[in-house]
């Protein structure tokens, strides 16, 4: 297995947590200015630092490890037979400890720094928290995950334009972030939760359960899902035949 695929993926899951949690957890409801009157970042914005972190992270990362940064994509490329086991389980490893190492340095911010933690709880995921309960919690992530990992493993087909693969990523990401901040606050990626959830303790480590077993569970129902919408083998040598011609 590659290191360089490792450390890709190791980088890539630490930046997406730090720069995209950290992004709710510095800021979704603060206000800020000299005069304080200025609007924090909202949903809105923090769905976006999502989406264009991945975006980042797809064109500086995808030519050299996929750009996976998320188990439950991982564990889509594994089911789907695009990738190794044991290729796989050096992914999880990285992807895990990357996520940790970011959200040991948000907790820092926080407790050493003198910064705000305006989500309360270091930017985890939550259930019965007034706007979902359990069920509909592994129901909304489960979907969301299979939505994105779906959209990851139809624009990485041979046939796809590789170019903007990227672009169609990051905007799925923040649309699935659009729709999930407000019930769960989005997780669709087990490393992404149970990284800052080390640190927070308390309630989000005893719920993250949910948020690395329902995006792991998208993931296989988007493999299903592929494989009865992609296009086959003869429609893939047919239209590669055509572009050649």
């Amino acid at each position: 297995m590659s290191t360089r695929k490792l450390i890709a993926e190791f980088v890539g899951t630490f930046l997406l947590v730090f720069l995209a949690v950290g992004t709710a957890v510095f800021g979704i409801a603060a206000v800020v200015g000299v005069d304080g009157g200025g609007p924090g970042s909202g949903v809105v914005g923090v769905a976006l630092a999502f989406g264009l972190v991945l975006l980042g992270i797809a064109y500086a990362f995808g030519p050299v490890s996929g750009a996976h940064v998320n188990p439950a994509v991982t564990l889509a490329m594994l089911v789907g037979r695009r990738m190794p086991a044991s290729e796989a389980i050096g992914y999880w490893i990285v992807q895990f400890l990357g996520a940790i190492a970011a959200g040991g340095l948000l907790k820092l911010f926080v407790s050493s720094f003198g910064v705000t933690d305006y989500t309360g709880a270091l930017g985890t995921n939550s259930y019965d928290n007034g706007a979902i309960n359990l069920a509909g919690a592994f129901v909304i992530e489960a979907v969301l995950t299979a939505a994105f990992v779906l959209v990851i493993l139809l624009v990485t087909e041979k046939i796809a334009a590789p170019g903007f693969a990227g672009i169609a990523i990051g905007l799925t990401l923040t649309l699935v972030h659009l729709v999930g901040i407000p019930l769960t606050g989005t997780s669709v990626n087990p490393a992404r939760s149970l990284g800052p959830a080390l640190f927070e303790g308390g309630v989000a480590m005893q719920q993250v359960w949910l948020f690395i077993l329902a995006p792991l569970v998208g993931a296989v129902i988007a493999v299903v899902v592929w494989k009865l919408t992609k296009t086959s083998d003869e429609e893939a040598r047919r239209l590669v035949a055509g572009d050649e011609a």
